[in-house]
């Protein structure tokens, strides 16, 4: 027992004496000094220490960016977290997960991977924060410590590691809930939180299950998705961008925007609604483009009209304007000006992005052009080479409203099918008319009243189309009539001049 407490003694003398050392330090000795004493302890520990420490800090040094290791880390430590005892919780709102667990302060767990044991350990540096800050101190900012075996290093940097980024990232992709981005107006794009792209979830339950057109043509259009999702290493050996752009063409109506969504749903992309319009040049157009992430679509709507502010000048239509009525000196309003202030983007500003060297910035993207006249389009729009697939989305087929009917009556056959099929044949109507059709209306109208109701609707659409090529017929008839008349009158007057020509002719001779 005399000698438990003589150990005991010296060892409750020990630590008062360090701790007298520790506070004489801290009072008497210079700053710089006591940091130089304290590196060369830390230096003679880790010398005879084992153990190697890697710390990954919250915050780069650069820019005062959120590391992108560090969320990884966090991440994918996040379900290795019901090994700790204390823990914290984050609301995240771009989570599926409205609640996420993590590691809190101090807090450590070990994991295990392919038999070799590493520690983490979640830290906080505390250091004094300025007064008035507008960016995050990188010195009082949250860390993680990954302790190993110094013979495991190679294995850590290596393997280890890489599997955990990627597994974070991945579990964080899942995760993530999915946005629709519009771009703001570029006067909006600075000052403190600016951003060139504003959001929503995303939650359109648009899918390719419940997409109005033919099996076949689904089909293809799926098949080529997915093979362009997992075409990252085939694209890298071809020496071409991961990127893949899409041409949706078919009157209004025809499902272009339902399409664009089951796409993002079967692929799990967000989706970025460009509207051209408010970009005011191909710079603002090559910095929003280049904030885009990956595993996005890139959608254009109306492509025809927004490039009529990039194909064709307002200022080329005034000139044109200006000398039909023999002014060429007539100036643009003061509203005029202004919009032409604004929509200087240009057709080969736009397609030098698209498959440029601006175009290799960032990868597996979509880029989703829309219209409703295809024919209207700039050839160099619409090539094969940039454009690479060119879907029409046309008026709706009786296998299309086979799908309707099963989404919006959740049924497959009935006796009215057949004469809807005979009409389809015969009537153009698009997707969303035959939709509007077929939902009912009130409590009371059950299956056979919204068919009834589907089957009025096609006859009306396909009385109203007889009439419309009677008229057409009537009208071309009247103007090839007035053609006529027209060119006899123009011959009339070519006789009655030649006459008179001779006339003078002779007149002259007896002269």
């Amino acid at each position: 027992m005399m000698m438990m407490g003589e150990t005991w003694t010296q060892l409750g003398s020990a630590i008062a004496s360090i701790m007298f050392f520790w506070a004489m330090l801290h009072q008497y000795f210079p700053q710089t000094l006591h940091d130089s004493i304290l590196a060369y302890i830390h230096r003679l520990v880790n010398f005879f220490s084992p153990n190697i420490q890697i710390r990954f800090h919250e915050f780069s040094f650069e820019y005062f960016k959120r590391s992108e290791a560090y969320a990884a880390i966090k991440t994918y430590l996040s379900d290795k977290s019901s090994k700790a005892k204390n823990l914290r919780t984050e609301v995240v709102e771009d989570s599926t997960q409205s609640v996420v667990l993590s590691m809190d302060e101090n807090e450590e767990v070990t994991d295990e991977y392919k038999g070799v044991k590493l520690r983490w350990v979640s830290k906080k540096n505390m250091a004094p924060k300025p007064s008035i800050s507008l960016y995050p101190n990188t010195e009082d900012n949250r860390y993680y410590k990954l302790t190993f075996h110094k013979s495991h290093q190679e294995f850590v940097t290596g393997t280890y590691l890489p599997h955990v980024l990627q597994d974070g990232k991945a579990i964080r992709v899942r995760n993530l809930q999915r946005k629709l981005y519009t771009n703001n107006p570029s006067q909006n794009w600075e000052g403190y939180e600016a951003r060139k792209w504003s959001h929503v979830a995303f939650e359109h339950p648009s899918t390719f299950d419940t997409l109005a057109i033919e099996s076949k043509k689904k089909e293809e259009i799926m098949n080529d998705l997915t093979k362009f999702s997992k075409g990252k290493e085939y694209y890298k050996k071809i020496g071409k961008s991961w990127k893949r752009g899409y041409l949706l063409y078919g009157p209004p109506g025809a499902g272009k925007s339902s399409m664009i969504a089951a796409m993002a749903n079967h692929l799990e992309y967000d989706i970025y609604d460009l509207e051209l319009t408010t970009v005011k040049d191909n710079t603002e157009l090559k910095r929003l483009l280049i904030e885009t992430t990956g595993k996005s679509i890139i959608v254009i709507e109306d492509i025809n009209c927004s490039l009529d502010l990039t194909g064709q000048r307002k200022k080329e239509k005034k000139k044109a304007k200006a000398e039909e009525v023999n002014d060429p000196i007539s100036k643009l309003t003061k509203e005029e000006e202004e919009e032409e202030r604004k929509s200087k983007v240009t057709l080969s500003g736009l397609l030098n992005f698209i498959d440029g060297l601006w175009s290799a910035c960032g990868g597996e993207r979509i880029v989703v052009f829309t219209t409703n006249f295809v024919e209207k389009l700039d050839p160099a729009l619409t090539w094969r080479g940039r454009m690479y697939k060119h879907i029409e989305l046309s008026y709706c087929c009786f296998e299309a409203f086979k799908v309707l009917a099963k989404n919006y009556l959740d049924v497959d056959s009935h006796q009215l099918f057949a004469t809807i099929g005979h009409l389809f044949e015969e009537t153009n109507m698009t997707p969303a008319d035959v939709a509007e059709n077929l939902m009912p209306k009130s409590l009371n109208e059950d299956v056979e009243t919204c068919l009834k109701n589907l089957i009025e609707a096609l006859e009306r659409a396909k009385e109203e189309a007889r009439k419309k090529a009677e008229e057409d017929v009537r009208l071309k008839a009247k103007k090839e009539e007035k053609g006529k008349q027209e060119g006899a009158q123009e011959d009339k007057e070519v006789k009655e001049n030649g006459v008179e020509v001779v006339k003078d002719d002779k007149a002259l001779a007896k002269m």
